[in-house]
């Protein structure tokens, strides 16, 4: 399941940023041991790094931080 289920609306996003969120999103999910993306914890990261990404983050390792510790 890729990040961009999770967008909804928000899909203004060019290729390159989905695929640095789905870095991210992969990065964030094995940090935290989650291996199911149906969890609900995986659509709560998912979000915590659409959120950041809609405010300008670009950073992949900053993305992931974020998505797996809720750090915004």
């Amino acid at each position: 399941m890729p990040i961009r289920q999770f967008l909804g609306d928000h899909r203004s996003f060019v290729s390159e940023d989905l695929d640095l969120m789905g870095e991210a999103f992969s990065a964030a999910l094995t940090r935290m041991g989650l291996h199911d993306r149906r969890d609900p914890m995986a659509e709560m990261v998912a979000r915590r790094i659409i959120r950041a990404a809609m405010a300008g983050e670009r950073s992949v390792i900053r993305l992931a931080e974020i998505g797996a510790s809720g750090d915004e």
